[in-house]
């Protein structure tokens, strides 16, 4: 991994990374995280009861909907040609919980690791938005990046 912020230029003002000179490759990402809830309100939305729709559909749309949007969301990051967005959700029982996680690829010149860090946030945002008038104390964990793929950098795994 490199020692420096490529954000930032030699006076360290903020800047957009040049990309122009780069390979484009094949890249993927894959993000996820976690939304813990009452188990009144995983029922509810297990059993598609929720007042506002089709929870997890919903957050799936949106999430999709985000990762497209990452370049308008992130001030430095390059809007790119997504290729693939797929958004799994599992639903934990043991722990009152929905996990997501987000895949992200496309063909160019930079990472899709911001667009699934971001699908991923927007998903279970959207499902906190859902269910908040019955569950104000939901809790977002563990949003990360779990792998990358492609470019120079090559393949990242979490541990």
């Amino acid at each position: 991994m490199s020692e420096e912020l490529t954000h930032f230029d030699a006076q360290g003002q903020a800047h957009m990374v040049d990309v122009g000179a780069k390979a484009e490759t094949a890249r993927r990402a894959v993000a996820g995280g976690r939304i813990v809830m009452q188990a009144a309100t995983l029922a509810m939305i297990r059993e598609g009861n929720a007042s506002k729709g089709d929870v997890l559909g919903i957050a799936r749309i949106a999430a999709i909907q985000a990762s497209k949007r990452t370049g308008d969301l992130i001030p430095l990051c390059h809007p790119i040609g997504l290729t693939r967005v797929a958004v799994e959700f599992t639903v934990d029982e043991a722990a009152s919980a929905v996990d997501c996680q987000v895949t992200t690829e496309t063909v160019g010149r930079t990472g899709v690791e911001m667009e699934a860090l971001t699908a991923a946030s927007v998903a279970l945002l959207t499902i906190y938005d859902m269910c908040k008038a019955v569950d104000r104390g939901m809790c977002i964990e563990n949003v990360r990046l779990l792998e990358k793929l492609g470019g120079k950098s090559g393949h990242w795994r979490a541990r």
